[in-house]
């Protein structure tokens, strides 16, 4: 599938997964990220070293803002993408609790003021993704025009649900897979026969990432930076 029919059919896809992801309850959805943070926490202690990227959550996607926090906490420095310019690679800016943050595309917040960093980690959320990792992303190319261009490609963790795996993406020669894919079942690694599944971590004590049950809307103004520029 290529040309017109490949951008209906993503087009389609694509409004599909999100729709099914949103109607998830905020219950069930704690309940996932909370998996997940788990399964980074146990497979990836490096991300507590380094400068690590995320997105801020639209339209229910996983919230890696609560993991990022604590990541801080223990010496990591967080960023945000940047949408410099249209069809453009993204830039990076540090993230931090309580950073003035403006509007982008799609309304997504970004910070206006902070250092630009170059990422040694990128969790990157995915609608859909296939058993040879490609991402469905938004359709806007930026990641894929990002990672091409970086001169030290970064580890790239895509973060999604089980559900929203899907048999093909139908990538293209601009299509970049992820190195890794997190679901709340596991770990998965790319290899040069796809994405192999490489269990979830060992059971033990808690981590020291966990945290109560709490929603982002019970957090005081500036907990996750809604400081608006």
């Amino acid at each position: 599938m290529q040309g017109a029919a490949l951008k209906r059919w993503r087009a389609a896809e694509r409004a599909r997964l999100i729709a099914a992801r949103q109607a998830i309850d905020a219950r069930e959805r704690e309940s996932l990220r909370r998996s997940v943070d788990s399964v980074l926490e146990r497979s990836f202690p490096g991300l507590a070293r380094g400068v690590l990227a995320f997105c801020w959550p639209i339209q229910g996607e996983y919230d890696a803002r609560h993991l990022a926090r604590r990541l801080r906490a223990r010496g990591a420095l967080t960023s945000l993408p940047v949408v410099i310019a249209p069809r453009s690679p993204l830039a990076f800016r540090e993230w931090r609790p309580g950073v003035t943050l403006a509007r982008g595309p799609l309304g997504i917040p970004y910070p206006t003021d902070s250092p630009e960093v170059s990422p040694d980690h990128v969790l990157l959320p995915m609608n859909g993704w296939d058993g040879s990792g490609y991402r469905l992303g938004y359709g806007g190319g930026y990641f894929d025009r990002t990672l091409a261009s970086l001169a030290k490609r970064p580890d790239v963790i895509g973060i999604s649900l089980e559900r929203a795996r899907i048999e093909t993406i139908y990538p293209q020669s601009w299509d970049v897979p992820v190195d890794y894919v997190v679901t709340e079942r596991g770990l998965y690694r790319r290899d040069s026969e796809g994405l192999a599944f490489l269990g979830a971590p060992p059971a033990g004590a808690p981590s020291a990432l966990a945290s109560p049950v709490c929603y982002a809307g019970e957090f005081a103004p500036g907990y996750f930076g809604e400081r608006s520029a």
